[in-house]
């Protein structure tokens, strides 16, 4: 076992014991590996770095590198894509712990040998790791706390160097075993280029998810960054009112454009909310809501539901309408009211008709008050004829009561 430290700036010798250059890095390819191949090391000689590549190594350690051929190719080294340098791209950058659930600082790296192969094992964010660098060698004691992180658990590595971008595309399956909530806040401690790039990372569902849980503004500023396509896609997965929220703080032009390119039935759904003013009902409320009409049964309703494709985030409440095809309110059911419900009743003869309601135009001050004097978990908004217009959840009208420095500690229900 090896510390990328104690390999850096240590001499390197041909295959008859003559020193020649020194190490200026380490190469590693990223790809799918958990523990990335060491491919080479950047060597420098008069202020020229060329490469010697694994199969010319016979021997790495503290003492330095050992070459197996007296051959040179004193080229200089250009990297290639996949390639990553760990003291360049590596050391002094941030991470994703994804084990740890949290974003560390890169103090050295630790590499082993399997099969005369040499990999990147782990990352070490100890205050030891710091010193190992600084110090002579044993001049830091041995009493210092070693903490290695597994390599196989770095899920995102901040690094600005373009060409070791490869690595976001083995990172996506290791973030997404984080919740949209955990990876939203270890985003939000990233540089905004790197937030960005931890969200393109992701799926869309995932990414949509992970957006919601961020502030607008932090919302709008990655999807001006991602490529269009991407961008409107991404809003395609997102609850219909924060993608007109994170429209309306867009640049007009961008807003535009990823509205126009979305699919017709997500747009629809946009373009349903986007008259209404922020500050009422309608403004507060989303469109992800069931109906039945009332002449269905329990068991009826409960099919239905199994057979939808997809289904709302929302469907702790059901909506009970007039008739199919109508949007008339008349009561709504509990999903749990109706699965005690017996199978054969009819949705209008077990619903509730005394329930609280509010209309597109109300303000969403009052909205939200209403919900939490009534513990309600979502508040049915209906239109000047009477229609349900959408939905005003409970986790929204909260983002409205709770002061900012709180809003962030309150869970989204419904995601």
């Amino acid at each position: 076992m090896l510390y990328l430290s104690q390999i850096l700036g240590r001499p390197i010798f041909d295959a008859r014991g003559e020193r020649i250059a020194a190490v200026n890095d380490v190469l590693v390819r990223y790809g799918r590996e958990d523990y990335p191949p060491l491919i080479g090391v950047v060597a420098r000689l008069r202020r020229r770095n060329f490469f010697i590549p694994r199969r010319n190594i016979k021997t790495i350690g503290e003492d330095g590198v050992r070459m197996s051929s007296a051959k040179l190719n004193l080229t200089p080294f250009e990297r290639r894509e996949g390639e990553v340098l760990l003291g360049k791209d590596v050391l002094d950058n941030q991470l994703i712990d994804v084990d740890g659930k949290r974003v560390v600082r890169v103090n050295d790296v630790q590499l082993i040998t399997v099969e005369d192969q040499w990999h990147v094992s782990g990352a070490d964010v100890s205050f030891k790791g710091f010193m190992r660098r600084l110090m002579p060698k044993g001049f830091y004691g041995s009493d210092h706390v070693v903490e290695v992180l597994d390599w196989a658990d770095v899920g995102y590595l901040a690094t600005d160097t373009a060409t070791a971008n490869l690595q976001l595309k083995s990172s996506k399956d290791k973030l997404s075993r984080l919740h949209p909530v955990e990876i939203a806040q270890l985003a939000e401690t990233l540089s905004p280029i790197h937030r960005t790039e931890v969200v393109e990372s992701l799926d869309n569902e995932i990414a949509a998810d992970t957006l919601e849980e961020m502030s607008t503004e932090a919302q709008a500023r990655i999807l001006e960054e991602i490529e269009k396509e991407r961008a409107a896609d991404i809003l395609e997965e997102m609850s219909p009112d924060d993608a007109v929220d994170v429209l309306d703080e867009m640049d007009d032009d961008r807003a535009r454009e990823l509205f126009d390119l979305m699919e017709e039935e997500e747009k629809a759904d946009v373009a349903e909310l986007m008259h209404y003013d922020n500050d009422t009902a309608g403004g507060l409320m989303t469109t992800e809501f069931v109906v039945f009409p009332g002449e269905f049964t329990v068991g009826n309703a409960i099919n239905k539901l199994r057979e939808m494709a997809e289904t709302p985030n929302m469907i702790y409440y059901l909506y009970i309408v007039e008739a199919e095809g109508s949007w008339k309110l008349q009561g709504l059911i509990s999903l749990r009211s109706l699965i005690l419900a017996e199978p054969s009743a009819r949705l209008d003869e077990v619903m509730r008709t005394d329930f609280r309601f509010a209309h597109t135009s109300d303000s969403a001050d009052d909205v939200a008050q209403l919900i939490s004097e009534y513990n309600l978990l979502a508040l049915p908004v209906v239109d000047d004829e009477g229609d349900i217009a959408g939905i005003v959840t409970v986790d929204d009208a909260m983002e409205i009561l709770l002061p900012n420095s709180l809003q962030r500690r309150v869970p989204r229900v419904f995601s």
